[in-house]
């Protein structure tokens, strides 16, 4: 162990300088038959949500062109392109199907977006390795289960990390290693491999930018190819957490004991958030506020002379800037909490099509998001909730505030909400999945632990 680590106590005066080993083992080591129930239910539900998400986003701006790219440079057939077909190398395809995943700002969250790096990642591995359902399962949940809680160890103030991708990275590092079958000695080296790649900035959400769905996928395709180097005897640092330069020292500050809490007993992936808007989680409690609000007093944008949204600074940073769709209007619809309640008011929905260029771009949003105004409370310290929107209508002043993020772990959709979802994304745009292929599709999902080899899972599927 090195002198130079960080050490981090906790009340008992127990250090962390073995943080990455203590992780690694436990990579290692976890079976199937540890999983609780509400895990496995999870990590089914939160595949199928993700394999949704992105066959809806494979068309997406940036999507097309990086499809275009991977396929030109081809490589061994290892892994399925969702929503295209066809096979490329596992880093290849965890790298795309990790950009179709969150080209629409559709997927999961939790303290990071871990299933959209993990899933990428895990499924590409299982493919080439032929591994069983199980075994995918199994990795899957540690995946995301280890990204979720390297998300929740945050201390402090955020300082522009990407953290999606500079955790998710090591989660989706930890399933491909459990897929590889590689040993605990191998697993830290691959720990410490991804360290030298761990990236992602929140600049590109702030300008809105493309890059800001690519960084999930160079976390997936960085996952797979730490796991690939380390299964090949590449040595990296053995402290990637705790050293003096690892990820705590020089990235987001946290305390890593918190990602040791309960490690192996419970799994974070079952507190993770389905979301019901195609938008920043962000701009999610004003959504709910907004359409109470029309709902209730049946409110028509001429109904409206004024909205004002009161939300956190963290939440600002993310969805409170003026609505400039000049650039990249359907990154600015996803990131603009104006633009959201504009077309709540406009079309009574945020789905799909309304993150699309000609809806953006509609002269009618503009003319509402200029009534908007946004209000920071710097006293709210939270993520994503609570948010108030207030309305000077006909009706004279109206307020809502909603104070838990819609679709929660703790208040989720229906089964009936859910796989509303689930069929739009699956059968939007061009080229959309099939019914029949759609239903075989879900039910290899819901019967995941029963398949033997996944290599086969999209077969007669794509």
């Amino acid at each position: 162990m090195s002198q130079n680590s960080a050490i981090v106590k906790n009340e008992a005066g127990a250090d962390a300088r073995s943080v990455s080993q203590r992780i690694a083992a436990h990579v290692a080591g976890l079976r199937h038959g540890a999983l609780p129930p509400g895990t496995v239910e999870a990590s089914r539900r939160l595949m199928l949500d993700t394999l949704a998400c992105a066959w809806a986003g494979r068309d997406a701006p940036g999507a097309p062109e990086a499809h275009g790219l991977l396929a030109a440079d081809g490589g061994t057939p290892e892994a399925t392109v969702w929503g295209y077909g066809g096979k490329l190398p596992a880093a290849s395809a965890a790298f795309l199907n990790s950009l179709f995943g969150a080209a629409l700002d559709y997927d999961a969250v939790n303290t990071v977006h871990a299933d959209v790096c993990v899933l990428p990642a895990a499924l590409a591995v299982a493919e080439r390795q032929r591994a069983s359902g199980k075994e995918f399962l199994t990795a899957y949940a540690l995946g995301a289960d280890l990204a979720s809680r390297l998300g929740g160890s945050i201390t402090g103030q955020h300082r522009g990390w990407f953290t999606t991708s500079i955790y998710g990275v090591f989660g989706a590092t930890a399933a491909a290693a459990r897929l590889l079958k590689l040993d605990e000695t191998a697993i830290a080296h691959a720990f410490g491999i991804a360290l030298s790649q761990a990236s992602g900035t929140q600049q590109a959400n702030i300008e809105q930018a493309l890059t800001k769905r690519l960084q999930s996928a160079f976390a997936a395709r960085a996952g797979v190819f730490s796991a690939l180097l380390a299964s090949r005897g590449v040595t990296a640092p053995r402290e990637a957490f705790e050293g003096r330069f690892g990820l705590f020292q020089l990235y987001q500050e946290g305390n890593p004991l918190k990602v040791l809490d309960g490690l192996g007993l419970s799994f974070a992936l079952e507190q993770t958030n389905l979301k019901k808007y195609p938008t920043c989680a962000c701009s999610h409690a004003a959504l709910d506020a907004a359409f109470a609000l029309i709902r209730e007093h049946d409110l028509k944008p001429e109904d409206v002379s004024a909205i004002e949204v009161v939300h956190s600074p963290l939440m600002h940073r993310l969805v409170g800037a003026p609505f400039d769709p000049s650039g990249n209007p359907q990154v600015t619809a996803q990131f603009s909490v104006r633009y959201a309640l504009a077309s709540a008011l406009l079309r009574r929905r945020v789905a799909i099509d309304d993150i699309q260029e000609a809806a953006v771009l509609d002269p009618a949003i503009r003319a509402i998001t200029e009534r908007i105004a946004v209000v920071v409370d710097e006293d709210n310290k939270s993520a994503r909730a609570p948010a108030t929107v207030s309305m000077q209508t006909r009706h004279g002043r109206l307020s809502r505030t909603v104070h838990e993020f819609p679709w929660s772990a703790e208040a989720p959709p229906s089964g009936e909400e859910l796989a509303a979802k689930i069929d739009a994304c699956f059968g939007y745009g061009g080229d959309a999945l099939a019914p029949a292929a759609r239903k075989t599709l879900i039910e290899r999902v819901r019967r995941i632990e029963d398949i033997d080899d996944m290599s086969a899972f999209f077969a007669g599927v794509l």
